[in-house]
Parts: structure tokens; sequence; C-alpha cells
């Protein structure tokens, strides 16, 4: 899609969800100026879904067979090509239509924030009764009525080998690596996002493209975004790849535990700290990002301005009202913000099944719960009630546990096989379950290492379910969901234009009242934590170590002492019941018995 001047004056973006739930969301929001994030691990799901747009759009489709050479990235690069085709032709009749009740450039203008200067000019637009300002605040209208972006997210993790009869192909053919080709290799102008670690192959891969690197306007047409936990990630992994010439465009902080799929939890930092060192280093992290940038751009032979290039700062993870968003933008200087689990109420633009999106309705906090789902080792949110989780505990009940494992994103053990595989699959499971009982375990423990063996889910496939199922696709699918627990606050089925109202304060559509603040539900997820590692140290299955479990401790209470110093006024809403739930906390906090864990269970 042709680059703009203008930048949309919405202030928050649809995060990545799953890789079904947002696989196609930039199609339905992108010319309303909102940016949403698609998954690349799935390259069949993306194939699919090529195919099914094109026959729902007359688009000419022709099969990416999963046996051609670089099937992978020639899927992604073909179906990024048709969503940016797609968009353009969508923005070309936006910007065409009408400023009339319900017409798209109508709705484009009245979902935006009242604080955009541009929103100002339409409302003046409608205002004014001079027949020849109206015309030339219309075509101004016009012309800014641009696009949201088609991003993409890479989880760096999920970079599993690829076999061509039998023979593993070269690393540039492994599952991230490729799925960084397509992207590269697209017509799209957005970001791309890296979240769950340094990949340090697939970073300096990125060199490879002239896309990632300025042009003479001082331009990328594909940026750089890292989802990161805390400051020290993001000085870190930016300095590698400044070292190799890559911008970061934007840092996307996400909290550890209160989001939505794969948690990575932390050290006990805590979201309100976190942005405080942003805050307060923003400045001091872009300069010695642009003094390591510098020299590498020119030992490449490139230009570079003396200037550095503008850095985002955006968070994500647990906002749930406008005073939160608002905290987020004005007190922290955020640039914009995340809101992915609300949007599953919204069918409009995400997908999901008739069933599962009644299922999320009713959902309660028993039901949304933080698992050892993942194969990945990383704790998951789950919705217990799913179409997948009913379908494992029907495999167990049948004797026969653990998935056929039809796409194998998450293969990466290697116990039994040369060729990895993954750890809610069938074949892992049944071997492990034959070996367990000879490995000298008392009964107790025995079992505690069965019920978390065969709790692995099958995610890569399962999560497609919500869109391949309602299409047709795959009427076999059983659905996985991966909502954050802020789930539970909306409790109805919405419209975009409702749930964009209630991100701005226009409305509200929490339907629980006691709803903690964001800052204190992290809070509370982390004590939920501590103590889960804490049963796991007590039954003698010890995943973490109780030094970390203390530094843990000692964080969340300087994050508390941290929360305890704001105004009250900064908290708009209940500021007594968010002092008194600190207080609360802190008390709980210091009450863990994290010595008596210590001396307790063995490690496995």
């Amino acid at each position: 899609m042709a680059s703009s001047v203008f930048r949309s004056a919405h202030t928050f973006h649809i995060p990545v969800m799953g890789t079904g739930f947002t696989i196609d969301t930039a199609l339905r929001v992108a010319k309303f100026g909102i940016s949403a994030v698609i998954s690349l691990v799935d390259d069949l799901l993306i194939e699919q879904m090529r195919k099914y747009h094109c026959e729902k759009a007359g688009e000419p489709y022709e099969e990416i067979s999963s046996r051609q050479e670089d099937a992978r990235a020639l899927r992604i690069t073909a179906f990024l090509n048709l969503l940016d085709r797609l968009i353009e032709r969508q923005v070309r009749e936006l910007q065409a239509a009408p400023f009339s009740p319900g017409s798209d450039i109508t709705r484009y203008y009245e979902m935006l924030p009242e604080e955009a200067p541009i929103k100002k000019d339409y409302l003046a637009m409608l205002a004014t009764g001079d027949a020849e300002e109206k015309a030339r605040l219309q075509q101004v209208l016009r012309q800014h009525a641009v696009p949201g972006t088609i991003d993409v997210n890479i989880m760096t993790k999920l970079d599993r080998v690829n076999y061509r009869h039998g023979k593993a192909l070269g690393v540039e053919f492994s599952d991230a690596m490729a799925a960084l080709r397509g992207y590269a290799l697209s017509t799209v102008r957005s970001s791309i996002i890296f979240s769950a670690g340094i990949n340090k192959h697939l970073y300096s891969y990125l060199a490879s493209f002239d896309d990632f690197f300025p042009d003479k306007n001082g331009i990328s047409k594909k940026r750089i975004v890292l989802k990161v936990s805390d400051y020290r990630s993001a000085e870190i992994q930016g300095k590698f790849l400044a070292k190799h010439g890559m911008w970061v465009s934007e840092f996307r902080i996400e909290s550890g535990l209160n989001c939505g799929g794969h948690a990575f939890a932390s050290k006990g930092f805590l979201l309100g700290p976190i942005l405080e060192e942003f805050k307060l280093k923003k400045q001091e992290l872009i300069e010695k990002l642009h003094t390591v940038y510098v020299k590498a751009i020119a030992a490449l032979g490139r230009p570079a301005g003396s200037n550095p290039q503008d850095v985002r700062i955006t968070v994500q993870g647990g906002i749930g009202t406008a005073a939160e968003d608002q905290l987020l933008l004005n007190h922290y200087g955020v640039d914009g913000t995340g809101w992915g689990t609300p949007f599953l109420l919204v069918p409009e633009i995400v997908n999901i099944d008739d069933a599962h999106l009644q299922k999320l309705l009713r959902a309660t906090s028993e039901d949304v719960y933080l698992s050892d789902s993942s194969p990945l080792g990383v704790p998951f949110w789950n919705l217990r009630t799913s179409a997948s989780e009913e379908a494992r505990r029907r495999r167990i009940s049948e004797g026969k546990p653990g998935s056929a494992c039809p796409k194998g994103h998450i293969s990466i053990n290697t116990e039994f096989t040369e060729r990895p595989i993954c750890l809610a699959s069938r074949a892992y499971q049944k071997k492990k379950l034959a070996v367990l009982p000879e490995e000298g375990h008392p009964m107790p423990l025995l079992e505690k290492l069965r019920e978390g063996l065969m709790v692995k889910s099958c995610i890569c496939h399962d999560l497609a379910g919500c869109i391949t199922l309602p299409t047709g696709i795959d009427p076999t699918a059983t659905p996985a969901i991966c909502c954050g627990p802020n789930i539970v606050n909306f409790s109805k089925v919405v419209t975009l234009e409702e749930m964009v109202g209630h991100i701005y304060g226009r409305i509200s559509l929490l339907t629980r009242a006691e709803r903690p603040h964001m800052f204190i539900r992290e809070i509370g997820i982390f004590i939920d934590y501590i103590r889960g590692e804490m049963d796991k140290i007590a039954s003698g299955l010890v995943f973490r170590a109780p030094a970390n479990l203390q530094e843990i401790k000692e964080n969340l209470l300087k994050g508390i002492e941290y929360y305890q110093s704001f105004p009250r006024q900064m908290i708009a809403d209940k500021s007594d019941q968010f002092f008194s739930d600190l207080l609360s906390m802190r008390e709980t906090i210091e009450s863990l018995p994290l010595g008596d864990a210590a001396g307790a269970g063995g490690k496995v």
C-alpha cells in the first residue's frame, strides 16, 4: 500500500491474538485507521485464509503447496500482498464515499478520539453552513483518512528446523527465518513485531533486506518493533540490532503476566515502575542506540542522518478502562496502547466461533487460568471450557493422551528422537509415560509428573480452530482460546464502534463492578504465580530456584511502594479502593513463607 505523510490519529492498536483470532483482522479495521497484528506462525492457516479471501473477493488463486521450494515464505508473502491490495481498494472506496450517516468515511471520523486535531476538522466540517468551506474541509478529511497498518508478529522462540526428504534444511529455512523472509519480500508498509526474546540468527538476517533500511527520504518501508518486558531487555536487544545497522522504531512493553496467550514471568518487575524507567531514560536509550547504529550503518555503506530516527514507546496487557488508557498515555507519555482480549467480544473484526463466543461471555475467573498447557514450558492463559481442553481430557480418559500433532510448529524435544517432536504430541507422551515409572519417583511425585506431562495442549493447531471451524475449512476443529484474565470483566457482544467508544471513554462496557485496577490485577497474578511455584516446590517439582522467588517477592514490594507514592488524583476511578488493595497485597506478599518452600522438595 502506498505510504502516506499522515499517521492515523488512533492511539491504540490490536495486538496479535493466537494464530487465528487476528489472522485477517487488518482486513476489517485497517480502512478505519486501526492497526492490527497478524501471527506468522501457521503458514498452512495463512494459505487457507488466502484461498478463502481470494474466493470471497473474486481474486485469482493458485495454491502454494507445502512441497514447493520455500513454501512457507511464499505463502506469507502472497497472503500479505493480497491483504495489501484489498485494503488499498477499501481505502480508495472509503475516501470517495459521501459524508453521510453510516458511510465508511463517516464511521472513520466518528470513531477517532475527540482530542485528535483532524477530528476537530471533521466536527468543523459538520458544523459549517458555508458550502465552499465544507467542500474544502471534506477534501482535507479525505486525504487524512489513512489506513492502519498490516503488522506481523514473529515469536522468536518458535524457530523449528524444517526438513525435506528426511534431511534438515539450512537455517534460512527454519520457521522464524522463513517467516521473516516472507514478510520482508511482501509489498506491505508496516512493522514486524518480535516477541519472546532475542534470536541472534533471526535479527542478523534483517540486514539482508533493503526494506528495513531508510530510503533517501529517511523512511523505512518496514519497521522493527521489539516486544519487551523491561528497560534492560530493550537496551540489550536494541544495541544488538543497532550493531547490524537495524533501527528499532518501537519498543512495545507488555505486562509479563497480565496479558493473553503466553505469559513470560519476570523477576517481579511491575508495569508501572517499568514504564517510569522508560519515561525517564527514553532519550538516553535513543542516544545510546544511535551512537551504535551510525557506526554500523556507515560500515554498510548506507547513509545515516545526523539525528536519531523516531522511537515510539507503546504498552499493552490488561488495560480495561479509558481511565487506565489515559493514565498510560498522559502520565507515562507512551505513544500508544494495545487492546487485545476485550476485542474477542467483537466478532465483526476478530475470528471466533459462536460456541466459544458464548463460553467467553459466561467465563469466570475459574474458567480463565494461567496454565502449564504450552509445550514451550511457558505459562499460558487458557480457557478451561474450550473444545481443545475438552478434547485433551477426553483423550486421556480414553487412554490415548496427546495430540496427533498435525502442524508441529512447537517441535523442540529430542529426548527420544533425533528429529524434534512436540511435548503435546501423542508420540512424545506415549514414550514418556512408558519410561516415567522406571525413573524411580515416589508415587505422589510420579502422579504429578504424569499430570504435568498430559496437561500439554496442541496449541499451534487448535488456536486456528476459531476461524477454520466457522468457515468450514476444518469442520472437526477443536478451538483453543488464549484470552487474558481481563475477559471476565466484559460479558456482552459489542460492535467495533462500541469497543472503540469504550477505549476513548465515550461509553463503558464493563460488566463487573468489582474489577480491580490493571496495576492491582498484575500484582494479584504475581501472587498467584508465586503460590503456584511454591506448590511445585512442596510437591518436588522445582521449576524455579527459591532465591528467584525471593527476588520476585522483593521486587513486588518495591513496586507496591512506588504505587503508594502516587498522588490520589492519578487514579481517576476508585482511588480509595486502589490504595486499600495495595496495602492488602503488601501484607499478603510479606506473609508468603518462601523460607519454608526453599527447604521442601527436590529438583527433577
